[in-house]
């Protein structure tokens, strides 16, 4: 079982969301807590992928064509940190 730690204005930002947004993240959510975030690979629609740059020990997961959520994995503590859930920039 992981543990998913969201910092302390994550409630604030994530009312604002879409309500699509929102369903598909607490899927993402239960995907990692259950299986682990190296299961998000197996399913297309996340399109989970490292990033590059100073955002280099960071992961990223599409929640749509547009909001993405930035996170880093703990494999010694089995957690989780989201970053943010943000509008991905093109």
């Amino acid at each position: 079982m992981w543990d998913i730690f969201e910092l302390k204005d994550f409630e604030k930002v994530f009312w604002k969301l879409p309500d699509a947004v929102q369903r598909k993240y607490e899927l993402w959510k239960s995907i990692v807590q259950l299986n682990g975030p190296h299961t998000l690979r197996k399913f297309k629609g996340f399109y989970d992928e490292k990033l590059k740059g100073k955002r280099a020990h960071e992961r990223s997961s599409r929640l749509s064509l547009k909001y993405r959520v930035i996170y880093t994995v703990e494999w010694d503590a089995l957690l989780v940190r989201v970053e943010e859930i943000t509008p991905h920039h093109y």
